[in-house]
């Protein structure tokens, strides 16, 4: 991930930061669970990916992306898009194993649209909240993470 702009040394970046990278680390293991054919470890895997997603989320959407909006909006409306989209078939597998067999496909999708996406976040809007935010948007931005609290051990 990048460390060119300073962003990294934030609190509220670095979290955000490491919950990408255990994002990441998932992926690639849900990836090899489907390719192995090993469905149950992939749906559990997606589990898992949602109890970071969750949290990291909702700090994204309630205090990164609302300062942003005003210069930003098109591209804040695509990443919440991207959120739901990408959310919606991880959480196929929230009650167990999907049994369609178009499931694991979409998933593969999704997990390259995630990790795009995570790339758009660390190259674009976490830098840009240097050059945008007040102390009111990073106090604002610790008030949600208190009631966000990270799923990382």
């Amino acid at each position: 991930m990048c460390e060119y702009c300073g962003c990294q040394e934030v609190p509220a970046i670095a979290l955000l930061t490491a919950e990408h990278e255990a994002i990441v680390n998932l992926i690639g293991e849900v990836r090899g669970a489907v390719q192995r054919g090993r469905l149950d470890e992939a749906a559990e895997g997606c589990r898992r990916i949602l109890r970071v997603l969750g949290p990291h989320t909702r700090v994204e959407e309630e205090a990164l992306f609302p300062p942003m909006r005003a210069e930003f909006g098109d591209q804040v409306d695509d990443l919440q898009a991207e959120h739901r989209a990408i959310e919606a078939v991880l959480a196929e597998a929230v009650d167990g194993t999907p049994v369609d067999p178009e499931w694991p496909p979409r998933l593969l999708v999704a997990f390259h649209q995630l990790r795009e996406h995570i790339l758009k976040e660390q190259d674009g809007v976490f830098p840009a909240t240097l050059a945008i935010f007040s102390p009111k948007d990073w106090d604002h931005v610790d008030q949600v993470r208190a009631g966000a609290p990270t799923a990382l051990a």
